[in-house]
Formats: structure tokens, sequence, C-alpha cells
């Protein structure tokens, strides 16, 4: 049975699965809330990551403004293609402020799982058991920012908006 989302505090720690689909979705709810510039979204895989669901959609909907940028970074965008079809119909729609970006296999180490607001943050730490951290410290965001301007920086294209098939 599955049990009502709690908003968060500004910052803390989760535990499982459940707790950390509800903190993506309340991050999506607040950057179309609190207008956020820019969002850095990190995964290998993008497995268990609620992206597809129809509240995620709504609230990136809500958030898709000119100046807005999106950042999805991967290490493979096969699984999300394949069990988000939502959040690729919504990519699609605005592919000019979603930037996809494939991680080459070399630099797959320390990925993280992440989400990277200028004011917020949300980082499993924990795959396998869904752990992690939040919140709006500035050291952490700030360290959380560096490790994915290095993956940023040795990643190259990926996620296109369309594919052609010959």
């Amino acid at each position: 049975m599955a049990t009502e989302f709690v908003a968060p505090a500004l910052s803390g720690r989760f535990s499982g699965h459940e707790a950390f689909a509800g903190l993506v979705r309340h991050a999506f709810e607040r950057a179309a809330a609190d207008g956020w510039p820019e969002i850095i979204l990190s995964d290998p895989s993008f497995e268990g990551w609620p992206l597809g669901e129809t509240s995620t959609v709504h609230a990136l909907q809500a958030w898709a403004k000119p100046s807005r940028r999106l950042v999805v970074l991967a290490g493979r965008f096969d699984l999300l293609i394949r069990l988000q079809p939502r959040f690729v119909a919504w990519r699609r729609a605005w592919s000019h402020l979603v930037d996809g970006r494939r991680c080459p296999p070399g630099a797959l180490q320390g990925l993280p799982s992440a989400i990277w607001s200028r004011n917020w943050f949300l980082l499993r730490t924990d795959t396998q058991d869904g752990a992690g951290e939040y919140g709006a410290d500035r050291v952490r965001l700030q360290a959380l920012h560096e490790t994915l301007q290095s993956k940023l920086n040795v990643s190259g294209t990926g996620f296109a908006p369309t594919t052609l098939g010959l």
C-alpha cells in the first residue's frame, strides 16, 4: 500500500525508492512554481525515475518557458526512451529547451544520480536501496555542480528529439 508523499523540509536525507520518486516529483513541482532557470538531471540510465508519469510531465510543462534549460545527462538513453514515453514526447515538443548528453563508458564511474538547480539538489547515493540526500546547502550544491560539469565536459550529444528509421 502506497503512502501519501509529504513535501520535504528544505533539506534532509531520504531512504527508499518511493521517497526518491516523491522527491523527484516534488522537485519538478518546485521548479515550475519557483521558475528554476536551469535544471540538470543525471543518472546512468534513469531507471526508477518517475519521469514518464502524468504529474511529472504536467509539472515540466508548467516549468517550460523560452528562457529555461534542462540538461539530461546519462550513460544510456534506451531505457528512458522505452519506459518513459510521456517524457520522451514532452522532450520532443520542447527540444529547444532540452540538451540530451551521453556520458562515454570510460567516464561513467562516479556519474551521480541527481537533480541539480542553482538553489536545490537531490542526490541518490545508493541506487539499489534508493537512499540519499537533498537540500540547499551551498557547499553541497557547488560540489555536485562541479562533479556534473566534469561529466558534461566529456559528454557528447545524445537523446535526440526524433529518431529516423532507415
